[in-house]
């Protein structure tokens, strides 16, 4: 993941704790699914998911919430949602890198997420890049 790149996703979870640290997990968790709220700009929102893999808030795709994507993979076969889960146990923070839709363009595109783990919680934000630029 780029610096640049890292930096505005750093900054998107950081902005959705810091949310969820005032409102509390209710309120937080219904304005991170509000694809018209301050969590979601043109391809950059926020997605919490717990650690069975369960997606609590999308900021996209309200269809998501309460589904399992544990085995949910990206268009190259990878189980994003499960390495994500698996690096947050180990660690407070990091990224993951895997091929996703990309709501502006309607293209699969690589997306760099970085994630926080909170509790039993996983915030989540990334960047979409095209699959030849670093």
């Amino acid at each position: 993941m780029s610096e640049k790149s890292r930096q505005k996703a750093k900054e998107w979870v950081a902005k959705a704790i810091a949310f969820y640290n005032q409102t509390g997990q209710t309120i937080a968790l219904a304005e991170f699914s509000n694809s018209k709220g301050p969590f979601v700009k043109d391809d950059m929102y926020v997605f919490v998911v717990n650690f069975k893999g369960t997606m609590l808030a999308h900021g996209i795709n309200d269809k998501y919430v309460g589904q399992n994507f544990m085995d949910v993979k990206d268009a190259s076969g990878k189980k994003f949602i499960q390495e994500i889960i698996e690096s947050a146990r180990s660690k407070d923070s990091g990224s993951v890198e895997y091929e996703w839709y990309n709501p502006v363009t309607k293209d699969d595109l690589l997306k760099q997420v970085y994630f926080e783990k909170v509790n039993d919680l996983i915030f989540c934000s990334g960047v979409y890049h095209k699959m030849w630029e670093e």
